[in-house]
């Protein structure tokens, strides 16, 4: 099967110029830096041992930050190349990597491109971030010497059902890293089974990821426009969310006729969607400038890279992605800042952290705009209630910080070695 998948990728590398190029018109590529998804390098390879740090998107890119700076620190000698393959992430990443380290764009999974990609930056070591498993990018980095380590692995029960139907396929994938370090105890089982290797499992890195940062100024600006006004903010929503939290600010503001909302959505591509139906509720956009004034009940943060600035600003805090089924998004970046944590039914994507923070206290469940109003109703209502879920969050995060430190031993042989018995995928 795989060499069929490899086979139907090479054949059809033409077609992939054209789909990249539609991708870019649509704003879902970067054009000037297109050559990147070929595998043509932007810039040129310094001298000496590389390690590849790769993350998909916003979510892994972050949760490798940490563990960046902690290479830099411990191999200052050694070049740091990290791919992601969304624009967003690659934003994020331009303004919070540490300088000396390289960014590009991950190539598509084509033999042509993977192989131009890694004949011009010759990793010594791979570490590849949760769940990215492409198989000529996996197989041709094995190949090519290099040893793989995945990190803060994870597999979600509709890849890992997936995936069992071809457990040739997906053994020959995993015994390609050398180690995997696993997310959850749940996502160590399942890479067991699925065939993989040494697996091990220490925590979440995303409990040891760094505070999301913030301008000090835009800060400031912000929370002199709210003052003293009660506030609360849903962050990081899909689509079907905003119609529920509307409906919670309507219900929330007959008790509290001052009221504050914030609406982060996920995706900043549909600002101008979610602006028209926030219009009536007099609504105003902080893409276009603006900042809440009285007349504001509900302020449209349709902007990159800001949560750092939200979270700082807003005392109370539902996670997106989890009052429709998308999977939710990290709870524990508001809990980091002191942010008092609601968060929906769906939170597969988080399950483990979810279920700890709940019965720690530390995050409430709601189900549905019913619950949420009433949640945030009594935390707008009770400063001790809401100041001990802060606390309680804060808590819980502190609590699991050496995630990292764990996570860095086991990569410690591979950094000493990072070449040493690699072998081709078995």
């Amino acid at each position: 099967m795989l060499g069929l998948y490899r086979r139907l990728s090479w054949a059809g590398s033409p077609l992939i110029h054209v789909w990249l190029r539609m991708r870019a018109k649509a704003g879902r590529e970067d054009l000037p830096r297109l050559g990147e998804r070929r595998g043509v390098a932007s810039t040129a390879r310094p001298p000496g041992p590389l390690i590849w740090v790769h993350g998909a998107s916003v979510g892994e890119a972050v949760s490798a930050l940490g563990l960046i700076e902690r290479l830099r620190c411990a191999r200052p000698q050694v070049t740091v190349l990290v791919t992601s393959g969304t624009v967003t992430a690659a934003e994020m990443l331009a303004k919070r990597l540490p300088p000396g380290v390289i960014h590009q764009y991950v190539p598509v999974d084509a033999p042509a491109f993977v192989r131009r990609f890694l004949g011009h930056w010759r990793p010594d070591l791979a570490l590849w971030l949760e769940s990215e498993l492409w198989p000529n990018l996996l197989t041709m980095t094995k190949d090519a010497g290099a040893r793989i380590v995945l990190v803060n692995g994870r597999l979600s029960a509709r890849s890992f059902r997936r995936w069992r139907l071809v457990p040739a396929a997906i053994g020959r994938l995993l015994r390609c890293f050398d180690l995997c370090i696993a997310q959850s105890k749940l996502d160590a089982a399942r890479l067991q089974a699925l065939g993989a290797g040494r697996v091990v499992y220490h925590g979440n890195l995303k409990q040891a990821a760094l505070p999301l940062p913030h301008d000090e100024a835009s800060l400031q600006a912000l929370r002199q426009a709210i003052g003293t006004r009660p506030v609360w903010l849903a962050a990081s929503t899909h689509p079907g969310e905003e119609e529920l939290i509307a409906d919670a600010h309507r219900r929330l503001h007959r008790a509290h006729p001052d009221l504050l909302t914030i609406i982060a959505p996920r995706h900043i591509s549909r600002g101008n969607e979610i602006a028209r139906r926030l219009r009536p509720l007099g609504s105003s956009r902080r893409s276009e400038g603006l900042l809440p004034d009285d007349a504001t009940e509900i302020y449209l943060a349709d902007t990159m890279g800001e949560l750092g600035v939200l979270y700082r600003s807003a005392p109370i805090v539902l996670v997106g992605g989890s009052l429709v089924p998308h999977g939710g998004h990290n709870p524990l970046e508001p809990a980091r800042l002191g942010c008092a944590v609601l968060h929906g039914p769906h939170m597969h994507n988080f399950a483990e952290i979810a279920a700890e923070m709940d019965a720690a206290g530390a995050a409430q469940a709601v189900s549905n705009a019913e619950e949420l109003t009433a949640a945030v109703e009594a935390l707008l209502a009770d400063a001790g209630r809401r100041e001990d879920l802060s606390a309680e969050g804060l808590a819980y995060v502190e609590a699991h910080a050496d995630v990292l430190d764990a996570v860095f031993r086991e990569l410690k042989p591979f950094l000493d070695a990072p070449k040493a018995a690699s072998r081709a995928c078995a």
